[in-house]
């Protein structure tokens, strides 16, 4: 049976919460052996956007989810949720977008005595590939036709920087990705957005 994207992102949203739980879980007992550590980030997501190459630039405003396995050696898996809105970009037209995107991270940890804020800070860089969804909205496709949503291929790939609170909370100071989708806009259909956050986290293990 095929499923809306609604459905699909409940879906894998509601698998990332209960995976992440369940690791907080066993996570006390298992850090002195676990090679894996699980972060969860909940953040304010603002990102940069133009419909197309005639257009001016606005700001799609929202939130985010992220959730992070993350090796010993420093590599992981991150996969994240993001829901954005901008009201009459042109006049009477909003834009609506959520997108699901899962890939590599790389982290690399810097204790408290290499930076100046005493704290240990963690350093992320990524790429993810998933879906985007644009709805509630006008969408030029192929001819005079007019759709009302569309689901396209997406990348983001950036970094980022989270402070360390205590063992297991903190904040994410600053986020920055390039984001990459192609949706229909009677020219090239393609945007390159900037996307940024900022937010809490969440860590469970070492």
């Amino acid at each position: 049976m095929r499923h809306s994207f609604r459905e699909r992102v409940l879906l894998v949203g509601a698998w990332i919460v209960a995976g992440t739980l369940a690791w907080g879980q066993q996570a006390p007992g298992l850090a002195k052996h676990a090679p894996v550590s699980i972060g969860l980030a909940v953040t304010f997501s603002p990102e940069r956007a133009q419909i197309n190459t005639t257009n001016s630039s606005f700001w799609l405003q929202g939130g985010g989810v992220d959730a992070v396995a993350t090796f010993r050696n420093g590599w992981g898996v991150a996969a994240a949720f993001i829901a954005e809105h901008a009201s009459n970009v042109t006049p009477g037209v909003d834009v609506n977008k959520a997108s699901f995107l899962a890939g590599p991270r790389y982290t690399f940890r810097i204790n408290r005595a290499g930076n100046p804020l005493r704290r240990p800070l963690q350093v992320f860089g990524e790429a993810l590939l998933g879906d985007a969804h644009a709805f509630n909205s006008v969408i030029p496709t192929l001819g005079t036709a007019i759709v009302s949503s569309s689901d396209v291929f997406a990348l983001q790939t950036g970094g980022g920087l989270d402070l360390a609170l205590n063992k297991r909370f903190g904040v994410r100071l600053l986020q920055a990705d390039y984001v990459r989708t192609t949706l229909p806009n009677n020219s090239s259909n393609r945007q390159n957005d900037l996307h940024l956050a900022f937010g809490v986290t969440c860590h469970f293990g070492k």
